[in-house]
C-alpha cells in the first residue's frame, strides 16, 4: 500500500477466475475506488487484466449489495442485526431437525466458493460439522468429469494436469474458449498472448469447437465439431497413433498400466468410421494426430465444453489419455501437474476414500441415481423438495445419504442455482416451497429471494486473498497475497465465522452455546496434524484465529515453508506480506511419480468405469442426427450470472443472443435482429436471433447466467438487461450417466419465428 497525496494505492490479485492478476487499486480520502488498473510489477500476470479485473470497486459500491443480514417475513424483506439472524437460522433449522430430522437437510455450494479466502478453507469445517448426509454443488455442472477420471486415473479427485502452454510447441484446445474465460482447470496469465508467442516459436494452436469463439479467431486453425461427439474425435486420433506407430510413453513407459486396454479400443474407432458422425473430415483427423506425434512437444486441453455433455467423462479423460500416449505428459510443454506454495484442503486426503474408490454406495430417492464422488446431479435437488414421502418418515431416522426423507431445508452458499442449473423451472419452484432456506449470499438475486435469511459476506475488497487450489493446475508455481483494501469492524462476523454458526446449528446447538473459537481451534489442529505437526505447538505463534491463521500454516507447512523454524529460509504469510507483487519459483516440473497415488501405485490408464462406457458410445455413432443442437457460450466481460450488476460491464450491443448459423437461419425462418423461440423437451424461451457464421451448421448458441426477470431480485442494472435463462430449456435428467454431471451443451432444440 503506498499514499500519494489524496490518494492510496493498494496492490491487489483479482479473485474473480483462474487468471489471477495483478491490480493497482486507487482509493480516495472518502473511500472510494477511482481508478483500477493492472499492476505492472506483478511476478505472474506482468500487467495483464480482463475488463471483469476493473470493475471490484463497482461491485464493492454497488447499492444493490446485501451489506447487513435480510430476514423475510411473507414477501417483505427487513434488515436485522446479526444476533438477530443467527436466532432465526437457529428457530429455522431446528424446526426442521425436530420435524423431519436430518435427513431432510442439505446444502448448495457454489463456484465463488473456491474464489473466497473464507468459504474456501472453512466450507470444509461447515460440511463436517453439519454431518449433512448429502450435498450438492456447481461441480454436477461444471467439471465432475475430470473429477472422476483424476481420480481414477491418478488417485485424487483434484489432482488435474494442466497444459503447460508457455512452453508447448501445439496447443490442441477443445470445448474451451480462454478467450472469455482466461482459463479455467488452467491457470495462466493472458492465454490469448501466449498463442502468440507459440506461433512465434514455429507452433501452432487449434481450436475444435462448434462455434469460431475468440480464442479459435487468435488461433492457427479451428475445425468446427458435432457437440458431444469429442469422444469418439479422440478415439479416431488414438486410433490413428497406434495404427502408425506413434504412440510413445517416453520417460514414463515403466508408470502407466493399461495402454494395451487403450489401444484396443481404439481400434474399434478409424477416422472413416467416426468422420461423418463428427462432421470432421477423416484426412484432418490423421493430419491431426500426425501434427501432435510431430510436434517438440503438444499440450491436449479440454475444458466445459467436454464435460457438461453427452459423454463427458469419456471425453475428458481421453484428453489426458492422448498426452499420455504421445509423451507428452509430466513434461515441459505437456500436460503437467502444478506446484501449489501453500497446499489446499482439498489435497488432503479424504477419509471416505479410506478403502479405495467406489461408486453407487447410495442412490437418491426420487430418481435412483446412483451417487458419484458422494453427489448426484444437481438436477436432482428440485425432485427431492418437491416430491413427498412414499412412506412415513421419523425425525429420529438414522442421517444416511439417499435416506427416503423429502428435502425440507437447504442452505446455499455463494450459489444461484435457479439460473445456473438444469430444470431452472422446477428449481425456482422448489425453493419456494421450502421450510428453511438460508442463504450466504452478497445479493438478493434470483435464487436468495426464496431464501428465510440471507447473511452477506463481505466485498471482494474487505477481505484478504490468496489462491490456493487454483495454483493445483498454474503453469508456474506462485503465489501472492492480499491484505483487505477496507477495514470491516472487528466484530462483524467473517464468511468463516457465518459457516462455523451455521455447521454448529445443523449439529444440533443452539445459538447461545455455539463456541466459534473452540470449532476454528479443532479444526485448525486437525490441518496440522495433517501436515505433521502438533496444533499446540503451531497454536502458540497465534494470537488469533481465522483465515490467516490457516493461510500462514498452508504455506509455513507446504514445499516450500520454513516448518516453524525447522527450514529458516523457508516461506511464511509475512514473506508475501513482505512482497506484495508476489513470490515467483518457476514454470511446472515433472512429478507425476510423486502425487500418483492409485492402487496400483501407477497412471491407470484404462480403468474399468470409464471404458465400459466405451459400448453406449458406439451407439451414437449410428445415431440419427438431430436438426439443430443447443450450446452454451460466456462473454470476456460476464463471470457466470453474477456480474450482470455492473453497469459498466452490460455497456454495448445485447449479449443475450441466439447465435445460429446463416444456413439455418434461412431454413428456420428467422432474421437477424427478429425474436425466435426456442423449444425443447424441457421448455421454451423467446430471444433475439444473430445470424453469424461462427456457428457451424446445425448448431446453435445461447450464453449462460442470463434471465433476470424474476420478480423479488434487487439488481437494479441486471433487470434492465434480463436476457433470457438457457438453462429452462436443460432436462434434468441429460447427465452424463458415469459422472452425473449436467447435459447443457448438445441439446436438441427446434427455432422457429417468435
Amino acid at each position: 500500500m503506498a499514499a500519494d497525496g489524496d490518494i492510496t494505492t493498494h496492490i491487489r490479485t483479482c479473485p474473480l477466475c483462474e487468471a489471477m492478476c495483478g491490480l493497482e487499486i486507487h482509493v480516495d480520502t472518502q473511500q472510494q475506488v477511482t481508478l483500477i488498473r493492472p499492476d505492472r510489477e506483478d511476478v505472474w500476470s506482468k500487467g495483464f487484466i480482463c475488463p471483469k479485473g476493473t470493475t471490484l470497486g463497482h461491485l464493492h459500491h454497488d447499492p444493490d449489495r446485501i451489506r447487513e443480514p435480510m430476514v423475510r417475513d411473507g414477501e417483505t424483506w427487513r434488515e436485522v442485526s446479526w444476533e438477530a439472524a443467527f436466532r432465526r437460522c437457529d428457530e429455522l433449522i431446528h424446526g426442521v431437525l425436530e420435524r423431519h430430522g436430518k435427513s431432510a437437510m442439505t446444502c448448495y455450494i457454489g463456484n465463488p466458493t473456491i474464489h473466497n479466502l473464507s468459504l474456501s478453507r472453512y466450507v470444509g469445517l461447515f460440511v463436517g460439522l453439519s454431518g449433512l448426509p448429502m450435498l450438492y454443488s456447481a461441480g454436477t455442472v461444471d467439471q465432475w468429469p475430470k473429477n472422476v477420471s483424476c481420480m481414477l486415473m491418478y488417485g485424487g479427485m483434484w489432482r488435474i494436469p494442466a497444459p503447460d502452454i508457455q512452453r508447448t510447441h501445439y496447443w490442441l484446445i477443445m470445448g474451451g474458449n480462454p478467450q472469455a474465460s482466461q482459463g479455467s482447470l488452467l491457470a495462466v496469465p493472458d492465454a490469448l498472448g501466449e498463442i502468440a508467442k507459440i506461433r512465434e516459436r514455429g507452433g501452432k494452436t487449434v481450436v475444435i469447437d462448434p462455434r469460431r469463439t475468440g480464442t479459435a479467431d487468435k488461433a492457427d486453425e479451428w475445425i468446427p465439431i458435432v457437440p458431444g461427439t469429442d469422444a469418439l474425435f479422440l478415439l479416431a486420433v488414438l486410433n490413428v497413433l497406434f495404427a502408425d506407430g506413434l504412440a510413445t510413453l517416453g520417460e514414463l513407459s515403466d508408470f502407466v498400466i493399461g495402454i494395451d486396454d487403450v489401444r484396443a479400443l481404439a481400434a474399434q474407432f478409424s477416422p472413416e468410421s467416426v468422420a461423418d458422425t463428427c462432421s470432421i473430415p477423416a484426412e484432418t483427423i490423421r493430419r491431426i494426430a500426425h501434427e501432435i506425434a510431430a510436434a517438440p512437444s503438444a499440450s491436449i486441453y479440454g475444458r466445459i465444453g467436454l464435460c457438461n455433455q453427452e459423454f463427458g467423462t469419456l471425453a475428458s479423460w481421453l484428453i489426458d489419455v492422448l498426452a499420455i500416449v504421445t509423451g507428452n505428459f509430466d513434461r515441459p510443454g505437456g500436460l503437467m501437474f502444478g506446484r501449489s506454495i501453500a497446499w489446499s484442503v482439498s489435497d488432503i486426503a479424504d477419509p471416505q476414500w479410506a478403502d479405495g474408490v467406489s461408486f453407487g454406495r447410495w442412490k437418491s430417492r426420487v430418481r435412483g441415481t446412483p451417487e458419484v464422488l458422494g453427489q448426484v446431479p444437481i438436477s436432482c435437488l428440485a425432485e427431492e423438495i418437491l416430491t413427498p414421502n412414499t412412506s412415513p418418515i421419523t425425525p429420529a431416522l438414522t442421517c444416511e445419504p439417499g435416506a427416503s426423507s423429502q428435502l425440507r431445508s437447504v442452505v446455499t452458499i455463494a450459489g444461484n442455482p435457479v439460473i445456473s442449473s438444469p430444470e431452472a423451472a422446477a428449481m425456482d419452484r422448489a425453493f419456494a416451497d421450502l421450510d428453511c432456506m438460508i442463504s450466504v449470499d452478497n445479493y438478493l438475486n434470483e435464487t436468495t429471494r426464496h431464501a428465510h435469511v440471507i447473511l452477506p459476506g463481505l466485498s471482494q475488497l474487505e477481505v484478504g486473498h490468496y489462491d490456493d487450489l487454483i495454483h493445483s493446475w498454474a503453469v508456474r508455481t506462485h503465489g501472492n497475497y492480499s491484505p483487505p483494501v477496507f477495514d470491516v469492524p472487528a466484530e462483524r462476523p467473517r464468511e468463516w465465522q457465518i459457516l462455523t454458526v451455521l455447521g454448529a446449528l445443523h449439529a444440533g446447538m443452539h445459538y447461545d452455546d455455539i463456541d466459534i473459537a473452540m470449532f476454528d481451534d479443532g479444526f485448525f489442529d486437525a490441518m496440522c496434524t495433517a501436515q505433521g505437526v502438533d496444533g499446540a505447538f503451531v497454536r502458540s505463534h497465534y494470537t488469533e484465529g481465522g483465515t490467516e491463521r490457516m493461510l500462514d500454516l498452508q504455506i509455513r507447512t507446504g514445499p516450500f515453508g520454513d516448518r516453524y523454524g525447522a527450514n529458516p529460509d523457508g516461506l511464511t504469510l509475512r514473506s508475501f506480506r513482505d512482497a506484495p507483487h508476489g513470490i515467483d519459483i518457476g514454470p511446472m516440473e515433472p512429478r507425476a511419480r510423486q502425487i500418483v497415488t492409485t492402487p496400483s501405485g501407477k497412471i491407470e490408464l484404462a480403468p474399468p468405469y470409464i471404458t465400459a462406457d466405451v459400448e453406449r458410445l458406439k451407439a451414437r455413432v449410428d445415431r440419427p442426427v438431430d436438426d439443430l443442437l443447443l450450446v452454451s457460450r460466456r462473454h470476456v466481460r460476464s463471470n457466470n450470472s453474477w456480474m450482470h450488476n455492473v453497469r459498466v460491464l452490460m455497456k454495448g450491443k445485447d449479449r443475450c443472443t441466439l447465435l445460429i448459423n446463416p444456413s439455418d437461419a434461412d431454413r428456420c425462418g428467422v432474421v437477424h435482429g427478429a425474436v425466435a423461440r426456442v423449444t425443447s423437451e424441457a421448455g421454451e424461451v423467446e430471444v433475439p436471433v444473430e445470424v453469424s457464421d461462427e456457428m457451424m451448421q446445425g448448431v446453435v448458441s445461447l450464453p449462460h447466467g442470463w434471465g433476470h426477470d424474476k420478480v423479488g431480485t434487487r439488481l437494479s442494472v441486471a433487470r434492465e438487461h434480463a436476457g433470457v435463462n438457457n438453462n429452462l430449456l436443460a432436462p434434468g435428467t441429460l447427465i452424463d450417466v458415469i459422472s452425473n454431471n449436467a447435459i447443457v451443451n448438445g441439446i436438441p432444440v427446434a427455432v422457429v419465428p417468435a
